[in-house]
């Protein structure tokens, strides 16, 4: 009797993501962070001895261990216009922002010696902000305006001076509503300051499959769509409200 009490729980499981979408959405939900954070959790120490601390080659460590994880939430990944990343140097890809489930697709065509922008409080999410901070993530308070053009200042010399690249999300928040939220200027003032091009990237939308309003998380397919490169040589300050606008265009169009 007290065999069965226990395997009952086991067997009540597989029912509810049978027969409520309400509960798979939970689950899926909860396994996705607590699986992220165990990840991370293996990461830290690979990352610790490889580079001995903060370092963007920790990203590859990240990549590796992220790809397997669209599996086990039944997600497929289709990318096209991949040869766009075969640049050589720096350069700011710049996407679509709908869930944290754009990590996903992020580690499926991140390229080496790239690491991303993100929000200050993203350091405190236990081992995952441990990992990105490890990883090279350069981290903004959104709040304070004159600290986030600082960080991309700094980023901007940063990434002529170590040849790295930046992925940024333009609307600075989440957005799963189907269209584009207007773009914020920070990712084009890096770029123009560093005279690197943009590479826009176009995820497709996730409400065939996941919406969280409305309690879904099912199986579906991510569709990444990798675009020309945008220039901006010879581009100053001047230029930035323009080029931003070139973007969103670009990005609303594909």
């Amino acid at each position: 009797m007290d065999a069965l009490w226990m395997v009952s729980p086991l067997l009540l499981v597989p029912l509810l993501l049978w027969t409520s979408s309400t509960f798979t959405f939970y689950f899926k939900k909860f396994f996705y962070v607590a699986w992220m954070m165990f990840l991370a959790l293996l990461a830290i120490p690979m990352s610790v001895v490889k580079s001995g601390g903060r370092d963007i080659e920790n990203m590859r460590i990240i990549r590796f261990l992220v790809r397997h994880v669209k599996y086990l939430l039944g997600l497929q990944i289709e990318v096209s216009g991949q040869e766009h990343l075969q640049l050589q140097g720096p350069y700011v890809i710049i996407s679509n922002h709908q869930s944290s489930l754009d990590v996903l697709g992020m580690m499926e065509i991140l390229p080496d010696r790239c690491t991303t922008i993100a929000k200050k409080e993203l350091i405190y999410a236990g081992t995952v902000g441990l990992i990105c901070w490890l990883g090279g993530i350069v981290f903004i308070n959104r709040k304070k305006t004159s600290d986030a053009k600082n960080v991309m200042c700094d980023a901007a010399k940063t990434m002529l001076e170590d040849q790295i690249r930046l992925w940024v999300f333009p609307e600075g928040t989440r957005n799963q509503q189907g269209d584009l939220l207007p773009f914020k200027k920070g990712a084009f003032h890096l770029a123009v300051q560093a005279q690197v091009p943009i590479i826009p990237v176009v995820f497709s939308s996730y409400n065939s499959f996941y919406h969280r309003k409305e309690k879904q998380f099912n199986s579906g397919t991510i569709r990444l769509k990798i675009l020309p490169k945008i220039e901006t040589k010879g581009m100053s300050s001047d230029d930035v409200s323009s080029l931003a606008d070139k973007s969103y265009q670009v990005g609303t169009s594909s």
